[in-house]
C-alpha cells in the first residue's frame, strides 16, 4: 500500500509543477514597493478578495502567502488527512484543558490556505446564525444580505438542492461527493426511518438528514488556490509573493495602516499599500500580526516590551468546534471501506480517468444529521449539534497516516480501534456548533517566527452546557441506530476500552464524559479571535466593514471576525467572507476615486 502511495504522490507532484507554472517573481526579494492593496494570507477568503479586487485593471495588488505551492497530491479527496503531515501544515499542537492529549490543530501554511488541506466539506450554517450576527450590532450580515455572496461564488451541481438557494456559474465547484460507502446510504435511511427529512442542508431547512455536499471538481479537490488564484495569477496587476512571512502591519503616528514588513529568503522586506492592508491570515495568524504591530490587548502587548498603537481585544476569544472519537458501530455487511481499497490499482484509475471511485471520498465523512439537543438555551428550531457519519474510523488504515495525523498514541490506537481492524466499522463524530467555552491566542514572543500561543479551554463552561448536549446527542444516535434498517444489518455499538475510564460503568453519562475528554478531535473551525461588532462592543475588533477599529486603511477579511458561532463548517462562511469584504473595499475604492 505505501509503495503505491508514494509511487502516485511522486507522479502527482511532477505533473504539478507543469500545470501550476512559476509564482513569485525576483521582484518579491526587492523592498520598498508600492501596490494600491497588501493582501496577507491566500486561503478562501484571501484568495476571493485577492480575485475580485484584480478583476479592475486599474488596481494593483500584492499577494503574500507564507507557504509554498499546493502539492498535487492534494487534489486526492480521500488523502486530505495526509496534507496534515506534510509542508502544507504550520503543524500546530495543542495540549491544554483535556486530558493526556496532544491534539493537533491543522492550518494550511500554502497557496490557498486550509482548504488545500481540509475535508472539502461545504456547510453554510443556518439563517438564524447570520440574523444573530446582524442583531449583535453588525448592520448587513443578516442572512437576507449574505445570501447572494453565497451563491455568487458558487457553481452548484447538487442533484437535490433548493434552487433558489445556490449558484451557478461562480467559481467554486460545489458537488455531491461522487462516490458512497454502503455505510452512507445505511445513515441516510436510518435517520429518516425515525424522523429526520432529507433536506438540502445549505437550502431552505437545515433540519434533517443528508449527504455530504463538498468543495469538488470533477472528482478533485477545488480549492480556494484553483477556483480563485489560479484564474487571476496571468493578470498583469497581481503579484503573488510564496514563502514570504508578514511580520508586522506599518502603521504611522495617525494610526494609519501603509504597509507591512515581510521575511522572505531570510531577509526582512517593506511593501507599501497606497489604500489599504487586507489581513486574511486567518483565526491564529491575523490576531498574531495585529498584535506584533502593537494593536492588541495593552498589558498583555506592554509585558512583551511591544510599543502600543491601538488597544483592543485581539484574540481574547477564541472558539472552536469540538467533537470526540468513540461512538463507534459494527455491521454484519461489508459496506465500508479501507484506504487499502481506495488506493488499489483499479480504483487508482477510476479517479484519474474519470473522477471517481473510493478515491474522491472526502475523508470518509459522507453524511450529516442536525440536531437540536435538550441542553441548547433557544428557542428556535435550528442545531446546536451536527451528527456526521465516518464511513470507517482510525482503523481504516490499520492505524497507519489515520492514527498519526490525529495524535493518537500506539497504545490508545492498540486500546480502541485494534480489534476494528477486522471488523466493518463507522463511527458518528457529534459537532458542537455553539460551545459555550471558549479559548484565546497570545504571542509567544514578540519573534515573528516564534508560533503564537493556542488556548483551546474545552468543556470548561460553568453551565457544564458543552458536556451535557455531547451526551445528548450519544443518546440520540442511540436512539436512530435502533431504527428497522440499523437492526437488519446488525448494528452493534463498540464498547471501547479507553485507558483512563475502564473504572466506570459503560453507557453511563460517567463513561461518555470520561471518553469525551480523553478523545476529543476538533473540526478545525476556529474563529472569532478578531471578533466583528460595534465600537462599543468590549470584545469587538472589527466594525461591520471588517474595518479595524481606531486604525485606518487596515481590514481584517477572514473567519477571525465572525462574531457567534455558526451551525456550520467554516470554509463555505469564509469564501462569502471574502465576497462581500471585496465588495465593502470595492465600494470605498469607487467612492473615492
Amino acid at each position: 500500500m505505501s509503495i503505491l502511495l508514494v509511487l502516485m504522490c511522486s507522479v502527482f507532484d511532477v505533473t504539478h509543477g507543469l500545470l501550476f507554472g512559476t509564482y513569485g517573481s525576483s521582484t518579491c526579494d526587492s523592498s520598498g514597493l508600492w501596490y494600491d492593496y497588501i493582501v496577507v494570507g491566500s486561503g478562501a477568503a484571501g484568495s476571493v478578495v485577492t480575485h475580485r479586487l484584480t478583476s479592475n485593471e486599474n488596481i494593483t495588488v500584492l499577494l503574500l502567502e507564507a507557504g509554498g505551492l499546493p502539492l498535487f497530491h492534494s487534489d486526492v479527496p480521500s488523502l486530505a488527512v495526509l496534507q496534515h503531515l506534510s509542508r502544507q501544515n504550520w503543524g500546530y499542537l495543542f495540549f491544554e484543558g483535556l486530558i493526556d492529549n496532544l491534539m493537533p490543530w491543522p492550518r494550511g501554511k500554502v497557496l490557498g490556505g486550509s482548504s488545500v488541506i481540509n475535508s472539502m466539506l461545504y456547510v453554510r450554517g443556518n439563517s438564524i446564525d447570520y440574523d444573530r450576527w446582524a442583531n449583535a450590532g453588525n448592520p448587513g450580515w443578516s442572512y437576507v444580505d449574505v445570501l447572494p455572496y453565497f451563491k455568487r461564488s458558487e457553481d452548484a451541481s447538487v442533484v437535490h438542492r433548493d434552487l433558489a438557494y445556490h449558484g451557478s456559474g461562480g467559481l467554486l465547484t460545489v458537488t455531491d461527493v461522487p462516490y458512497r460507502t454502503g455505510s452512507a446510504q445505511l445513515f441516510v435511511e436510518g435517520f429518516r426511518e425515525m424522523g429526520y427529512p432529507y433536506v438540502d442542508y445549505n437550502g431552505a431547512s437545515q433540519m434533517g438528514v443528508s449527504f455530504a455536499q463538498a468543495t469538488l471538481r470533477k472528482g478533485r479537490r477545488c480549492s480556494a488556490e484553483k477556483a480563485f488564484i489560479r484564474p487571476a495569477k496571468v493578470r498583469s496587476n497581481l503579484k503573488i509573493c510564496l514563502h514570504s512571512h508578514v511580520s508586522k502591519i506599518l502603521c504611522s503616528s495617525d494610526k494609519s495602516a501603509y504597509g507591512v514588513e515581510y521575511i522572505r529568503n531570510r531577509r526582512r522586506l517593506k511593501a507599501y499599500a497606497r489604500r489599504e492592508v487586507i489581513l486574511s491570515a486567518g483565526a491564529f495568524h491575523s490576531p498574531q500580526i495585529l498584535m506584533l504591530s502593537g494593536i492588541g490587548p495593552k498589558q498583555h502587548l506592554s509585558d512583551l516590551g511591544i510599543r502600543l498603537v491601538e488597544n483592543l481585544p485581539v484574540g481574547e476569544k477564541l472558539y472552536d468546534h469540538l467533537s470526540f472519537f468513540g461512538l463507534l458501530f459494527t455491521v454484519n455487511k461489508p459496506m465500508v471501506t479501507s484506504l487499502q481499497e481506495s488506493i488499489s490499482p483499479a480504483n487508482l484509475f477510476k479517479f484519474l480517468l474519470n473522477g471517481n471511485g473510493p478515491l474522491t471520498l472526502t475523508v470518509a465523512l459522507e453524511a450529516f444529521a442536525y440536531y437540536k439537543t435538550p441542553a441548547a438555551n433557544y428557542s428556535e428550531n435550528y442545531p446546536d449539534v451536527e451528527l456526521m457519519l465516518s464511513g470507517g474510523s482510525l482503523q481504516s488504515d490499520n492505524g497507519t497516516l489515520f492514527r498519526t495525523a490525529f495524535g493518537v498514541t500506539s497504545d490508545l490506537y492498540n486500546s480502541v480501534w485494534k480489534e476494528l481492524e477486522s471488523k466493518y466499522a463507522w463511527g458518528v463524530l457529534p459537532i458542537l456548533f455553539h460551545p459555550k467555552s471558549h479559548g484565546k491566542v497570545r504571542l509567544r514572543s514578540k519573534k515573528p517566527l516564534d508560533p503564537p500561543l493556542l488556548y483551546g479551554n474545552y468543556l470548561t463552561d460553568s453551565e457544564n452546557y458543552d458536556l451535557r448536549a455531547f451526551i445528548s446527542s450519544i443518546r440520540e444516535v442511540q436512539r436512530v441506530v435502533k431504527s428497522p434498517i440499523f437492526q437488519r444489518f446488525g448494528t452493534k455499538q463498540v464498547r471501547p476500552s479507553v485507558p483512563g475510564c475502564r473504572h466506570t460503568l459503560f453507557d453511563s453519562d460517567e463513561y461518555w464524559e470520561c471518553v469525551i475528554r480523553h478523545l476529543p478531535i476538533t473540526m478545525d473551525h476556529q474563529t472569532s479571535t478578531c471578533k466583528m461588532g460595534p465600537r462599543g462592543d468590549p470584545e469587538a475588533v472589527v466594525d461591520h466593514k471588517l474595518r479595524v477599529h481606531g486604525v485606518k486603511n487596515l481590514r481584517v477579511v477572514d473567519t477571525s471576525v465572525f462574531p457567534v458561532t455558526l451551525s456550520a463548517h467554516t470554509n463555505a462562511p469564509a469564501y462569502m467572507v471574502g465576497e462581500k469584504g471585496a465588495d465593502l473595499i470595492l465600494n470605498d475604492y469607487y467612492t473615492t476615486e
